[in-house]
């Protein structure tokens, strides 16, 4: 399982990033999941409906699965949030798992960075950050990759974890 991130500042684009790489990858036959890390809460339930109050009674888990898909909702009631490792491990097998968020955690990365987001590089400070994508001209010593090439960047991705 080839397991990259995809880094970068919120509101650089690192959604709309994953969401040009996703159809690279399954064109080539590989199936792709995201873990993607809230720095803020969410919820997927509303107040009222049944999953919700299941969870307000105090449920630790809550499945709930339709003709379409399934979800499983698990409440931490203050218990520590799971590592990555212990993310990866809940996830169906696959080929690929993009992270969206995790800056620190020690898997490589390709960061999107905007010059004109005014905010600094990751790469400077992140032993992690592989190659950059942006559509800026960067002196920057990582590889540096066209952002909105979403096939180049599955190539970079996929020539990186064979080497590695």
């Amino acid at each position: 399982m080839i397991v990259f991130g995809i880094a970068g500042w919120s509101g650089s684009g690192k959604t709309t990033l994953i969401e040009k790489l996703i159809p690279q990858f399954t064109e080539r036959g590989l199936s792709v999941s995201v873990i993607k890390h809230a720095h803020h809460g969410f919820d997927l339930d509303r107040p009222g409906k049944d999953s919700f109050r299941h969870r307000e009674a105090g449920a630790s888990q809550v499945l709930m699965l339709s003709n379409d898909r399934w979800v499983l909702m698990h409440e931490l009631r203050g218990a520590a949030e799971p590592t990555l490792d212990e993310q990866l491990r809940l996830l169906a097998p696959c080929d690929v798992v993009l992270i969206e968020g995790f800056k620190a955690a020690p898997v490589p990365k390709v960061e999107v960075h905007r010059q004109s987001h005014g905010k600094p590089p990751l790469w400077q400070e992140n032993p992690h950050v592989v190659a950059v994508a942006s559509d800026d001209e960067l002196d920057c010593p990582l590889p540096r990759l066209p952002l909105n090439d979403g096939a180049a960047i599955v190539d970079f991705i996929l020539e990186y974890a064979r080497k590695s």
